[in-house]
């Protein structure tokens, strides 16, 4: 089978085509709907059981076809075969080397002559979203509802797979183990590997009826909606994992992470500096020549600043505790206010006159 060509994707496809192409493809081959295949929805959940899988897909681009074509004329494991060269035989039979450093195809070959010992219990995918707050929202923290599309558990069945009127009974295959052992042969000999039961899909266990709503795969796809506390101070590209908040587990396996990066919008009156907010006042020639008070926008309102005769254009003050909430500290830190000093450019003929004789007297 070909993940690809079975949800009708290209290698190059993101995780979001990919995902919209399987809800498609599901939609319509669901065995409950007129029409519907459930050999076909089997396959199509197969398929994006490895191409929503990061590390399954990556799997299958690095050795699917390859592993497809051991019978071909390449000499079998891929086109370029096994190199000989690196056996050595020793007393007690064959000692051999592929090389690489481990990892890569060694790695693979070794886990399947070997046995995979993991667990038929695995951990759901993590879902990654962005979430946009307003600058706002970072001072003072926010709780945001989040749409997802994720695999949950089933109620219908509370994750077991069964029809909650039938019968559990052993899975004869594996005697409630949910692996069996198989034997493979190959040029070096036989070995023994474990693999997930087919018959029970690694449950251990059977029911006489599947569950209708997830076919006997103790969970379903549907929208959900989680509310997530975002708290004050937070920086923007800043990533919080909520733990369990990603897709369900097979087989009763811990649930993924759900990881929100926060894009914190810009705001035109303010700047953050690290955990000070920074902005500009104008004020006048006269105003700071003589003195003044000043309104000044604070993320917690106005505030009347006193401005000191004789202030220059780009002199900073300080509003203390005005600043951004420190995360996971206490206090915060404080608006710095630049002062900038707008000198006229066009004068009547009485405001020149009046400069003229300030001018006269050393002003």
């Amino acid at each position: 089978m070909n993940p690809y060509d079975v949800l009708g994707v290209s290698k190059n496809s993101s995780d979001d085509e990919i995902k919209k192409a399987f809800r498609k493809a599901a939609h319509k081959y669901h065995p409950d709907k007129d029409g519907g295949d459930e050999a076909k929805f089997k396959e199509i959940n197969e398929a994006y059981q490895i191409l929503s899988n990061k590390e399954k897909r990556a799997q299958y681009d690095q050795f699917g076809q390859a592993f497809n074509g051991a019978s071909g004329s390449g000499g079998g494991f891929g086109s370029q075969g096994f190199d000989f060269s690196q056996f050595k035989q020793q007393s007690g039979g064959f000692e051999f080397n592929f090389g690489g450093g481990g990892g890569g195809f060694s790695e693979a070959f070794e886990d399947m002559m070997n046995g995979n010992k993991r667990s038929s219990q695995t951990r759901g995918r993590d879902i990654q979203v962005k979430v946009k707050i307003t600058f706002l929202e970072m001072i003072k923290g926010v709780k945001k509802d989040i749409n997802l599309y994720k695999s949950v558990i089933c109620e219908s069945c509370n994750g077991s797979g069964g029809d909650k009127n039938s019968k559990e009974t052993t899975c004869s295959t594996c005697k409630g183990n949910g692996s069996i052992q198989k034997v493979m042969r190959t040029l070096l000999g036989n070995f023994a590997h474990t693999v997930t039961c087919s018959d029970c899909e690694g449950k251990g266990k059977k029911y006489e009826k599947k569950c209708s709503d997830c076919l006997g795969k103790g969970k379903i796809d549907k929208d959900v909606t989680e509310s997530v506390e975002i708290p004050a101070g937070i920086n923007d590209g800043q990533t919080i994992v909520v733990g369990g908040k990603g897709e369900v587990g097979e087989n009763g396996g811990p649930a993924g992470d759900l990881l929100i990066l926060v894009e914190v919008e810009n705001d035109s009156r303010f700047i953050r500096d690290a955990d000070n907010i920074k902005s500009e006042v104008h004020i006048s020639f006269s105003e700071a020549a003589l003195g003044s008070k000043v309104d000044v926008n604070t993320v917690e309102g106005n505030v009347i600043m006193k401005i000191p005769a004789g202030t220059q254009s780009n002199d900073i003050f300080r509003i203390r505790n005005k600043g951004v909430p420190r995360l996971q500290r206490m206090g915060r830190g404080d608006h710095m206010v630049t002062i900038i000093v707008d000198v006229p450019t066009k004068l009547d003929r009485k405001q020149k006159k009046m400069i003229e004789e300030l001018k006269e007297i050393g002003f």
